[in-house]
Parts: C-alpha cells; structure tokens; sequence
C-alpha cells in the first residue's frame, strides 16, 4: 500500500478508535524494540512518551531533545510499525507555530497520523496559534491533534478553579481544530464526569501505578465518558526498574545491594541534566 493510502487507512482507524464501545489504551513506547513488543502484545495502535524517547537517546525531557534525533526514532519505530503511531511532541519543541507544523509536516511524511502537543506553561493563546497553523498547513492539516493542557499536572490552579481552567482550555483547543483533550495530573471521578458532560471531544487521561488497579480505573472512568487512557513514562519506568534491579544483583552480589526501589520520573530525569 502506498504510503499516502496508507496513512489515511490509519488515520482513519486511529480516529474511530476514539469511539469505540471499548476505551483506547495506549502503552507508550520509546524505540523500535518497545514498539515491536507493544504491538505483538495485540495492541491496536502505538503511542511514544516524550520523557520516554528522550531518555532512550540520552536526554532530560523537556525540551532538551534535538528535532532530528526525534525525527531519526520515530523513523525506527515506523519501520517496525503496522499500526497507527502517535507522537508525543511535546511543545513542539518551538514557541513559532510555522516551525512547528514544519516538525508536524516531517512526521506525517513518515507515516506518523497523530500528535500530541501541550501549553506546558506557556499561554493558552500560544497553544491555540500552533494548532492553527497544524491545520492550516496543507500536508500535515489532517493529523490527529491530541492537545494537552497542563493545569492540573503543573498545578496551575486548585480544586473548581482547575477545573474551569482546564475546560475553557479545552474548549478553545477544540476551536482551533484539536480532536481529543489531553489532562495529565487528573483522575478524579467527578472531574471526569464534569469534563465528559461539558465538552464535546474525547479525553485521553494518563494512569500510573499497580497494572490491575490501572485496569480498573480504566474500565470506571470509561463509564463516565473518558475514551482513551495512556502511560506515559511508566512503561518506560517499569522496564529500566528491571534493568537496574538485575544490575545490582550483578554489581553486589554478596552485598544484598539489589536495587530493588522502582525507578522515578525524577530519579531518571536527573540521570541527564
């Protein structure tokens, strides 16, 4: 199939993916190797983590991670990939919207059929002028834009007033042509059958901790109207836990140094700043 059928097919299925009687999970990836995993394990489409890619190649999250070098991964997990990719950009890794529907053109050339970009802690205006300009730019105008907002993971607000800020957030994103509304940080019951109730696109929540208790929360907050659920890093987390548990039974092996405590967004971020 060629490649501009190809990411129309998937495009397609990514959106109706969206409304499903079943929610969407999606367990983040960060190269090849995790996307070949993620995908024979049966799932329906892939999804990078930010922190996650950038760790991989050697980078904190945060803007740090060169566009090229995103590029070059996401080149790898295409090559793998039979199913629909998102990408986690970040900002966008630029406050001009024109370089970043440029970096979004360079992703849809590779076959990539969504994004997920934030306002971090910039303005909402800045947010709503890069989404603008994705949607005006002719050959990456049709990508899925997942747009998250930042208020309650960088505790922009508190209680009623987060709320508020996120829907109004959320509202103006959706003008601007976003298709689902991105809240990490949140998780709450109420909040998400407030948000559900009020805004008419699909929400994407990030869930962490105990595998069985994350199903759970998924299949709860589904029922109240959240249509898709992701990782984030955790996936990461989890994998490179191992690793450092079984190189500390390596290292100290008649020690009981066995580096058993989990790693942490913190622990691994500080590991390249």
């Amino acid at each position: 199939m060629e490649l501009t059928k190809m990411f129309e097919s998937h495009l397609d299925t990514f959106r109706k993916l969206h409304s499903q009687s079943s929610p969407l999970m999606l367990v983040n990836v960060w190269d090849a190797a995790s996307a070949a995993v993620v995908q024979a394990s049966g799932a329906k489409a892939l999804a990078t983590s930010s922190a996650s890619l950038a760790w991989s190649l050697g980078y904190a999250d945060g803007g740090e991670l060169p566009v090229d070098a995103l590029l070059l991964a996401v080149a790898n997990i295409m090559r793998v990939s039979q199913l629909p990719v998102t990408v986690d950009i970040e900002d966008g890794y630029s406050d001009k919207p024109e370089d970043v529907a440029s970096l979004v053109t360079e992703l849809v050339r590779l076959g990539v059929v969504g994004i997920n970009i934030e306002d971090g802690d910039k303005t909402p205006e800045l947010l709503v002028s890069k989404i603008a300009a994705i949607r005006a730019s002719k050959p990456c105008g049709n990508v899925f834009i997942n747009a998250r907002t930042d208020v309650f993971l960088r505790g922009l607000a508190d209680n009623q007033e987060a709320l508020t800020m996120t829907e109004a957030r959320l509202t103006r994103y959706q003008a601007a042509g976003a298709n689902c509304g991105f809240i990490p940080g949140l998780d709450s019951e109420n909040a998400a059958t407030h948000l559900a109730n009020s805004l008419d696109l699909p929400l994407n929540f990030m869930l962490a901790g105990d595998h069985l208790a994350v199903s759970k929360r998924v299949d709860t907050l589904f029922e109240l109207g959240v249509a898709r659920f992701s990782v984030g890093p955790g996936s990461f987390l989890d994998a490179y836990s191992t690793l450092k548990s079984v190189s500390g039974l390596y290292q100290a092996p008649n020690t009981g140094n066995k580096g058993d405590a989990p790693l942490n967004y913190n622990e691994m971020n500080n590991l390249f700043v």
